[in-house]
């Protein structure tokens, strides 16, 4: 379980595919503070980290991972937002997230504002995923705030300390973000689905 706080930006240092999986070794900040078998959010993904090596550490996406997230995208030198489990006890500043994605979005649109960005993101609407007005979403691992709901596409609106301490400052038009909806909403919507 995590909140949505990134804590640091991690680097791909290495990429090794071993059948339908990938091994991925990242050097970061934290990786002093890890230990094997303990769950790190990478990009909104939940992965456990297999073997430690001085600054760098690995896990392992599966095939199943790799397709429906952004993970199998990754190519040596690029970013990804990290964020330890949550401790029990501990301030929720984000919302409840739960490392699984979702589905994944594409970034259609940058806009820069006076001292903010705005960034807007479509996706496939066949999944049956919503988002509310002021609702919660996760975006890549980032707990955000829905400013503009449409049926298969949102808004969020981004301040310079998230822009700079997150994978957002790398973000443009094109780009395949992962999404993982509000808990909450999605319980209510399964509910009501099968109601029907």
């Amino acid at each position: 379980m995590f909140t949505g706080i990134i804590e640091t930006l991690g680097k791909v240092e290495k990429l090794e595919k071993d059948g339908g999986n990938l091994h991925i070794s990242v050097s970061s900040g934290i990786t002093s503070e890890l230990k094997i078998d303990q769950s790190v959010s990478h990009n909104g993904v939940c992965l456990t980290v297999v073997s430690i090596d001085g600054d760098n550490y690995t896990v392992t996406a599966i095939e199943e991972t790799l397709n429906k997230t952004n993970l199998g995208e990754l190519k040596l030198g690029d970013v990804v937002n990290l964020e330890r489990a949550m401790l029990l006890g501990a301030r929720l500043d984000g919302h409840i997230v739960q490392g699984h994605v979702d589905q994944t979005a594409n970034c259609t649109s940058v806009d820069q504002k006076d001292g903010s960005w705005v960034y807007t993101f479509e996706y496939d609407p066949e999944l049956n995923n919503i988002t509310i007005e002021k609702g919660s979403i996760t975006v890549d691992g980032v707990s955000l705030t829905v400013v503009d709901s449409q049926k298969n596409r949102f808004s969020v609106a981004i301040i310079p300390y998230t822009h700079e301490h997150t994978r957002f400052h790398t973000y443009k038009v094109g780009d395949t973000v992962n999404l993982e909806f509000d808990v909450v909403g999605k319980y209510v919507s399964r509910l009501l689905e099968l109601r029907d």
